[in-house]
């Protein structure tokens, strides 16, 4: 982030595309100012505004984790003006970008954990950084276990890196399991097939039946629908998960991500919290104590 204006944004050049799904496409950035590139440093969870000149301004979750590698990587869905407008650049078109925003997933202070790591949909997007942060720096971290469910083959995100981790993942430090809702779909279906331990119909929740019981020394890490974690939070508790154990990112709430416009509001009287300020990343804790949140 610009340290004399947050709000300054940064020029950068879409260098690749690929399209995900029939709503969702990964872009690929790289700032076109070599200091705005030094400069910007940023942690799994944490979010940026991407703007289209004439247009307006989406705020987009960073999916990549902080490398060497230079520029960004954002997974984009169809839903809106702005992300309409994002779909239809090419490579080589110009954007903005500002930011990042947010608290971000406390990677320093989880060190030496187990992890386990929660996805629904587009939540993989955030979560895919955290696994990328942790599988960077490996030796820091204990056992990682990433559950991720999808309505089907088609809407999976990330499909290669998938079915790597799905396939290798225990050669990589990571266990991948896999969950499908759409009973017809041949293809996760082979894969339940292929490793009935790792892969089965039902939602997301349906996969804690795999896990080995919880160590003394875990935490959980949460990105999805909203839906979805008050049935993912049932399960971890069941386990033993405790309150200040459980992290969720409510980067669906996010809209100006400065604090100005209020939209993110959450809570009430003296609890309440701004999402875009004070997250987007939360524990079970901060919900529990914060009408609203989830």
């Amino acid at each position: 982030m610009t340290e004399s204006n947050p709000l300054s944004p940064m020029k950068a050049r879409i260098t690749e595309i690929q399209q995900m799904t029939d709503i969702e496409k990964l872009i690929k950035l790289r700032f076109q100012n070599k200091t705005d590139a030094s400069n910007f440093k940023y942690m799994p969870g944490q979010f940026i505004k991407l703007g289209v000149m004439g247009v307006g301004e989406a705020p987009i979750s960073i999916c990549t984790s902080q490398s060497d590698e230079p520029g960004l990587e954002l997974c984009i869905r169809n839903a809106g003006r702005v992300t309409k407008a994002l779909h239809n650049l090419n490579v080589g078109n110009t954007i903005w970008i500002r930011g990042p925003y947010g608290n971000g997933f406390p990677m320093e202070a989880i060190e030496g954990k187990d992890l386990l790591l929660v996805a629904g949909g587009l939540g993989i997007a955030p979560i895919r950084g955290v696994l990328q942060y942790a599988l960077h720096h490996r030796e820091l971290f204990g056992e990682i276990s990433f559950l991720y469910g999808v309505r089907c083959y088609d809407l999976m995100l990330f499909k290669d890196e998938i079915l790597d981790y799905f396939r290798h993942g225990d050669e990589k430090g990571v266990k991948l399991y896999l969950s499908y809702e759409d009973e017809s779909d041949k293809v996760c279906y082979d894969l339940s097939c292929e490793r009935d331990d790792r892969c089965t119909q039902g939602m997301v929740t349906k996969l804690f039946s795999m896990l080995d019981s919880k160590s003394n020394n875990s935490v959980s890490l949460i990105g999805g629908p909203p839906i979805m974690y008050k049935f993912t939070v049932r399960e971890l508790e069941k386990m033993g998960f405790q309150p200040d154990e459980v992290y969720m990112t409510l980067e669906r709430r996010m809209r100006c991500g400065v604090g100005q416009c209020g939209h993110c509001i959450v809570g009430t009287g003296k609890s309440i919290k701004y999402v875009c300020k004070d997250g987007p990343v939360f524990t079970l804790w901060d919900a529990m104590n914060t009408k609203g949140m989830i």
